[in-house]
């Protein structure tokens, strides 16, 4: 029987094998909200769920980076060292794709990351790495 995957960003699709990755989206005071404009915050979260599982968190305390997405490697790919990688200012549908693309070949530790999300890329104080 197939693995279900908690829901996310309103999809409920049946996985048969685990995620070469992860995203976490900030969704809260300022991340997904009317503050951040020009962005379809429910399309950018429908698309990355098209390609991960996508886990939905309360404010990552960085507003001042919003849109955040944190790509979480796989776990095999954390065992070998990778680690989690923070994209701020992802506030448009080309640098959601582009996400999309990165996740989609496999993420921290398997794919490197494209040289356009390194302008997103951003280390996050030592206390938002806990929340």
């Amino acid at each position: 029987m197939p693995r279900r995957r908690p829901e996310a960003a309103g999809t409920d699709r049946a996985w048969s094998a685990p995620a070469p990755c992860r995203v976490v989206v900030c969704r809260d005071c300022c991340c997904g909200t009317p503050k951040v404009t020009g962005t379809d915050h429910d399309r950018q979260l429908a698309r990355l769920a098209e390609e991960v599982p996508v886990r939905v968190s309360d404010c990552l305390d960085v507003c001042e980076h919003a849109n955040v997405i944190v790509v979480q490697p796989s776990a095999a790919a954390r065992a070998a060292g990778a680690r989690p990688v923070w994209l701020g200012l992802v506030n448009d549908s080309e640098a959601t794709e582009d996400v999309a693309a990165w996740v989609r070949a496999g993420g921290p530790g398997v794919a490197p990351c494209p040289d356009i999300l390194d302008l997103y890329v951003f280390t996050p104080p030592r206390g938002a790495r806990r929340g």
